[in-house]
């Protein structure tokens, strides 16, 4: 308030702020606390200001609350935000969880950035924190690609911009720092931009609000902008490659001459039970699933829905029943499992967990060479009046698992294939391509 001009007042200023830049920005984005702190007045300037914005500029507006509550109150704030103030999206703290987003983002034509890595100094006395071997904004950024929201991370940590990136691969990042707190605009884009060089809007407030001459600040701002999107993208890993080395580096796959159960001799030999000593690399495996049975099969976490009406995961004893835990964890949905054999004792029970008849089950396992083992799994489960459509692994050995499932009339989805896991190997210089070539060869026999 001190830098407005005598008889001037917030709604004037704000105007012509947008009537100077509103032909070179994307979104407004109004911060909350300093109409609040106005009293009425100050809210009646934001009233106006978001509708002028919508009337003359024509573009979205982002309205910087930084809501965060649970039940009625949650809701109550979405209502406030969308529906009386009439703003485009919000910025929201998830620290209270899912139950706390889930209002906000039930407007499926407005917009959510989740808190994740502020560009604060204080970011790193939360949102770093281990929890337990990977910090809290990692969990939030994956969480974001779960229920869909865009995340706020500050152009001041670049790396950790690269690493939401990776998280949340096509996640819309708000993203502040940039001007008055020091933020570097080229290696915050060149780590927070997705490979179709958009994904990112830049906030400036300061830098351009009190410039001298608003218009010129952020048509330089907007050149900076472009001039960093037209430069050539850092290389980014590949989460395929980062998993397939991952499990590479715990013993997991093995090169040299093995007898497999069949009595064949094999050039690899994959050992997934692995999984359940090596906590860190189980966990991306979890992720890994979570990712693709939310893109291929549009299964989602629970986020409050009751357990009795979500689909079930069903993992194949032995080597998948780590990993269905974990993806159970990771995801919310419930496991069940079929025993191997039905018990003699007690409920006597052929598959185990919570089910109704005619739930959904997915079947999981780790991988898939035929598809017998799958088959013998899932006639339990549809005897017991499961309905079973997809089977989910892992790694796909590609010796005619899917070919034999589709005739069946079941869909695989596979984390990784073979064919390229080796290529990946070979790239990296784990194994010769002469390796490559020779297991190749023998997959395809």
């Amino acid at each position: 308030p001190e830098r407005l001009a005598p008889g001037d007042d917030l709604f004037h200023f704000n105007q012509r702020i947008v009537d100077a830049t509103h032909d070179q920005v994307c979104v407004y984005k109004p911060n909350f606390a300093f109409y609040e702190s106005a009293g009425p007045e100050g809210l009646e300037a934001l009233r106006r200001t978001v509708a002028y914005i919508h009337d003359t500029a024509g573009v979205p507006v982002i309205l910087d609350a930084k809501r965060g509550d649970i039940g009625s109150t949650a809701a109550a704030y979405a209502r406030a935000a969308y529906d009386v103030w009439g703003v485009d999206a919000l910025t929201v703290n998830p620290y209270l969880g899912g139950d706390s987003v889930a209002p906000f983002t039930q407007y499926a034509d407005r917009g959510v950035f989740l808190l994740c890595h502020t560009s604060n100094p204080g970011a790193t006395d939360l949102q770093t924190l281990l929890c337990p071997d990977r910090p809290l904004y990692e969990i939030v950024a994956e969480k974001a690609a779960d229920w869909g929201t865009g995340l706020v991370v500050g152009a001041t940590y670049p790396e950790a911009l690269a690493r939401v990136r990776s998280l949340a691969p096509t996640a819309w990042i708000l993203l502040p720092g940039v001007g008055a707190q020091g933020g570097d605009l080229q290696a915050a884009l060149g780590a927070g931009l997705r490979e179709d060089g958009l994904g990112v809007v830049v906030n400036s407030s300061r830098g351009i609000i009190y410039a001298d001459d608003p218009r010129q600040a952020a048509m330089d701002l907007r050149q900076r902008i472009n001039v960093a999107r037209l430069a050539p993208l850092p290389p980014r890993a590949d989460p395929r490659a980062h998993l397939t080395l991952a499990l590479a580096d715990i013993g997991a796959i093995k090169f040299g001459n093995f007898t497999l159960a069949s009595g064949k001799k094999s050039p690899i030999y994959i050992d997934l039970r692995l999984l359940a000593s090596y906590p860190d690399t189980l966990r991306q495996v979890a992720h890994a699933y979570a990712d693709l049975l939310r893109q291929e099969l549009d299964l989602q976490p629970l986020a409050g829905e009751p357990a009795a009406t979500a689909p079930r995961l069903a993992a194949i004893p032995y080597a998948a029943l780590p990993i269905g835990a974990a993806v159970a964890l990771e995801t919310g949905l419930p496991l069940i499992y079929p025993r191997k054999e039905a018990k003699e004792y007690g409920t006597a029970r052929q598959i185990e967990g919570v089910f109704q008849v005619g739930d959904l089950a997915v079947v999981l396992d780790d991988l898939i060479t035929t598809g017998g083992s799958k088959l013998a799994a899932i006639a339990p489960m549809e005897a017991a009046g499961l309905q079973v459509r997809d089977v989910v692994v892992l790694i796909d050995r590609e010796q005619g698992g899917r070919e034999e499932l589709a005739e069946a009339g079941y869909r695989l989805h596979a984390v990784l294939r073979m064919g390229e896991m080796l290529d990946l190997l070979a790239e990296a210089g784990r194994i010769t391509v002469e390796q490559r070539d020779e297991t190749v060869s023998f997959l395809r026999g």
